[in-house]
């Protein structure tokens, strides 16, 4: 639910967290302070801080969340279990499927159709996300089954000591066949719920990536290893070197929309291998999951330009 506010002549200069307690009693301070970190309030169509001071003609958008269900209940849905023990499993995440439920995608996700399959198995504890995949990203994820598998894994991530290998089809071909992008990334200043290095929340961000393919000039297939875990680190990163991911119209717009007459159906990212230290065994395993159907059509498409080129 959106509210609008529109600072009248009248009004104090203040904090906007200060002006919005009073206008929303329902919510903390502390509540709304992280609501605006988060992007939910915009001042003048631009992210916003807690602490800046609105002033008169000031127009405050607050984008209120929906209030989640009591139970999210499971689904049955046909999962690619690539392992699976007591403490986790890992799976190859198909496209077009939330992780989490969310406002607006309470049922139908990957949590929805976790949770049916650890029922069925005979598990009592709640599948536990430990990372997440964008709706459109395919590929190896893992999934904790036990409070401890989880607490132990998310150490992982959070220490950035797992292997993560990405594939992706890109726009041009960078100059440099491997290379590392190091840029600092956090919430856009003019579009909260993008990533980018226009930021006013700055976090470092680190991407590794090796060309392994290239279409003539008009393209190329690339793997990539971030050492970090921003919010749409991989796609801000390639925007921000001019290669954005075809597909990919929030980070890269029209232009990434289509190539040689060929509509690209999604974002062409997929996680290819995934790496871990198993949570109770101690023992370090690599799984990897082949690009799907959609992938690999795009990809065709860009060989056959690539010949025709040649020839």
């Amino acid at each position: 639910m959106q509210t609008e506010f529109v600072i009248s002549a009248g009004e104090q200069p203040k904090r906007l967290d200060v002006f919005l307690v009073h206008r929303e009693p329902k919510l903390s301070r502390a509540a709304l302070q992280r609501m605006i970190t988060a992007g939910w309030v915009r001042v003048n169509s631009l992210i916003a801080k807690s602490s800046q001071r609105i002033k008169a003609g000031d127009v405050i958008v607050f984008d209120a969340p929906q209030a989640a269900p009591l139970r999210i209940d499971g689904e049955t849905k046909q999962l690619e279990i690539l392992f699976e023990d007591h403490a986790c499993l890992v799976l190859n995440k198909p496209v077009g499927i939330v992780v989490h439920p969310s406002p607006g995608h309470w049922s139908n996700t990957l949590l929805n159709a976790l949770l049916d399959h650890c029922a069925r198995g005979g598990a009592v504890a709640t599948p536990g996300v430990v990372h997440r995949l964008d709706k459109d990203t395919s590929g190896v994820m893992v999934v904790a089954k036990t409070e401890e598998a989880h607490r132990k894994l998310s150490v992982q991530f959070e220490r950035h000591s797992i292997t993560r290998h990405y594939e992706a089809l890109v726009v041009g071909v960078p100059a440099k066949s491997e290379g590392r992008i190091e840029a600092a990334l956090g919430p856009d200043r003019h579009h909260p719920k993008r990533t980018s290095t226009q930021t006013l929340q700055p976090k470092r961000a680190v991407t590794d990536y090796r060309v392994e393919e290239a279409f003539g000039e008009a393209a190329a297939r690339i793997v990539l290893s971030p050492h970090t875990g921003r919010t749409h680190q991989i796609r801000a990163h390639l925007q921000s070197i001019n290669h954005p991911i075809l597909g990919d119209q929030v980070y890269g717009g029209e232009r990434v929309g289509a190539i040689a007459g060929y509509e690209i159906p999604r974002v062409m990212l997929h996680a290819r291998r995934l790496g871990f230290t198993h949570p109770v065994t101690g023992m370090y395993g690599e799984w990897t999951a082949d690009t799907p159907s959609d992938f690999d059509r795009v990809r065709g498409v860009l060989c056959a330009g690539r010949l025709e080129r040649k020839t």
